[in-house]
């Protein structure tokens, strides 16, 4: 956690310094931690996670989460089996992003695909 904060004021602190250079490539160690940050905080989504219960599953994740987060990236032995919930999900959110669908519409639609 304290990792994390220490993350977040990193960015904050190093924005307007950005801004008023021109635009520069993230490290490496950056990248890394980007990625580590995008999936696990697609994992908290996928598990419907909130308040405590996702700040500890995200402290856990970026102690041990792997430095990749695209499937293309992750070997097919180290990637975790997608589960039949989310392939759902990944189906219903392509329908609904086809259908232009937003709001409580959208909502609704994802409801009704995810049950069916």
């Amino acid at each position: 956690m304290k990792a994390l904060i220490a993350i977040v004021a990193l960015v904050f602190a190093s924005s307007g310094a950005l801004a008023a250079e021109e635009k520069k490539e993230p490290s490496a160690a950056q990248k890394a931690q980007q990625e580590k940050m995008t999936f696990c905080n697609a994992e908290a989504k996928t598990k419907a996670l909130s308040g405590d219960e996702r700040k500890q599953f995200m402290s856990n994740c970026l102690k041990k989460a792997p430095a990749v987060a695209t499937p293309e990236a992750v070997p097919a032995a180290a990637a975790p089996a997608k589960t039949s919930q989310q392939d759902k999900m990944t189906d219903c959110n392509a329908k609904a992003g086809s259908k232009a669908l937003k709001g409580d519409e959208r909502k609704a639609f994802m409801s009704e695909c995810l049950k069916g």
